[in-house]
């Protein structure tokens, strides 16, 4: 074992947003960065009742494995017994191994859907999801409080992906999913996720096909965030092949994001895969529960709501998810973003289980390809008129503009009643979110500083394309009025 003093000149400051930390490679994302990390996470574990273990996973970017060795190193020094995968897993799979050998805490080496010049770190607690608030402040609070300790001693290499794998099988109804014979095309972006789906569908007698199932340090030159934008090539891959896919999904760089292309190519947007999977999981698979969304997500699904089943509107962050996830009986939560999370399985995103989710309920359905299945439910529920912008704000009062706005407090936006207005807050007690529901049905405004990036984000919902239009117009002019 080793041990040396921590350094006296000044370090790069390290600031953990919601889920994490993140940063440069070889500016932020440094050896001596990640060895800061890994030694005031185990200054919190000591402070910490648990069995004192630990679970370190990593993806495919540049330096992922050498930073997971690291920790796992920095983590034996101070007497923590390590569980490192011995290969690339996705996040959920390092998740899993935490909850299902009841270890203390995880450690991913990930940057998740963020360009291939970053890197960083995702904690995941007991339970298999991720810190939550105090936490993860308490980590950060503990930077530089004790010596580098590093050993070799007590790290185990394990197989994380063939249990978790195993466990999802258990989630969902395969034999209807057999039964069905719906091709599946998978673009796995060069992430992660690699071919572990198709595997674990052809395994299972499932049709199913993987684009980009390689991890690459650069993602092949795209950005591994599974948004429209991003899935030219599995949007051309259908369009070249038309009559042969069901449907088509695309994982992110860590494989906990799920995006949705119709058998088309059409994108189908987050917004409404959500409404379609929670309708599922409720009505289909018939599990009772809450169902629980981030602020911006679409208000349609209180639609879904019962006497006996509620539908929680938290912050943005799927930690926040997470809290609900532990505090209710919850049936499946979901985030804008493409993270989605289902009960009996972690309080957690899961792009793999995503997937499988979205195909069993096209097996459900009886229909033979995903627009058709779009089409019913687009009847049913009506259209979706939702819309997101984020607007560059370098300026120093970016963090102190929605707590002035909050005092302010409109009774207007866009000439629509506020009927109420929520107030998010950061981890530091400062309002760093703000939603106005407006008179009427699905009809809202949300407001986002960001605190690690120079931006401004707003999100609008309403009855529309025209209504949204003008309340993201009026959230401007809420946010600098003329």
């Amino acid at each position: 074992m080793s041990a040396e003093p921590s350094a006296t000149t000044p370090f790069v400051p390290i600031a953990f947003g919601t889920d994490g930390w993140r940063g440069l490679l070889d500016v932020d994302m440094t050896a001596a960065n990640v060895a800061r990390v890994a030694t005031a996470l185990a200054d919190h574990l000591r402070t910490t009742p648990g069995p004192r273990t630990a679970a370190v996973g990593y993806d495919g970017r540049h330096r992922s494995a050498e930073f997971a060795r690291l920790l796992a190193e920095i983590l034996s020094g101070n007497g923590i017994a390590v569980h490192l995968a011995d290969s690339i897993v996705p996040t959920p799979a390092l998740a899993y191994a935490v909850r299902a050998q009841g270890l203390q805490v995880g450690v991913m080496v990930t940057a998740s859907h963020n360009p291939a010049e970053y890197n960083g770190v995702k904690f995941k607690a007991s339970y298999g999801g991720p810190f939550l608030t105090e936490d993860t402040h308490r980590v950060e609070l503990l930077l530089d409080h004790s010596p580098r300790r590093q050993s070799s001693v007590n790290i185990q290499v394990e197989d994380f992906n063939a249990p978790y794998l195993a466990h999802l099988t258990t989630l969902v109804d395969l034999a209807r999913i057999r039964a069905a014979r719906l091709p599946l095309l998978i673009d796995s972006m060069h992430g992660a996720g690699q071919r572990l789906l198709e595997q674990l569908l052809r395994a299972h007698g499932c049709p199913a096909d993987t684009l980009a199932g390689e991890a690459r340090t650069d993602f092949g030159g795209r950005a591994a965030e599974p948004i429209e934008k991003n899935l030219t090539p599995l949007r051309d891959a259908l369009i070249a092949a038309p009559g042969r896919y069901a449907l088509g999904v695309a994982t992110d760089g860590d494989a906990d994001r799920l995006g949705v292309l119709l058998e088309t190519g059409e994108w189908l947007s987050a917004q409404e895969t959500i409404l379609l999977l929670a309708d599922f999981v409720v009505n289909g698979k018939g599990l009772g529960g809450d169902l629980v969304k981030t602020s911006s997500v679409t208000d349609k699904l209180l639609a879904l709501a019962t006497p006996t089943r509620r539908v929680h509107d938290v912050q943005v962050g799927f930690k926040y998810i997470c809290e609900a996830m532990l505090a209710h009986d919850v049936a499946f939560g979901a985030e804008e973003s493409g993270g989605y999370g289902l009960k009996g399985h972690l309080p957690e995103r899961d792009g793999l289980l995503s997937a499988l989710l979205v195909l069993e309920m096209l097996a459900a359905s009886g229909y033979r390809t995903l627009s058709a299945l779009v089409q019913t439910k687009r009847a049913q529920f009506g259209p979706i008129h939702y819309d997101r912008i984020d607007l560059h704000y370098p300026h120093a009062d970016r963090l102190t503009r929605l707590p002035d706005l909050h005092a302010a407090g409109p009774a207007t936006v866009a000439g629509f009643a506020v009927a109420h207005t929520a107030a998010f807050y950061s981890s530091r007690g400062v309002v760093n979110g703000l939603k106005f529901r407006l008179a009427g049905d699905t009809r809202w405004l949300l407001l986002r500083a960001s605190e690690t990036e120079p931006l401004m984000r707003l999100y609008a919902e309403g009855q529309s394309a025209a209504e949204v239009v003008a309340l993201l117009a009026a959230g401007q002019q809420l946010l600098w009025p003329a």
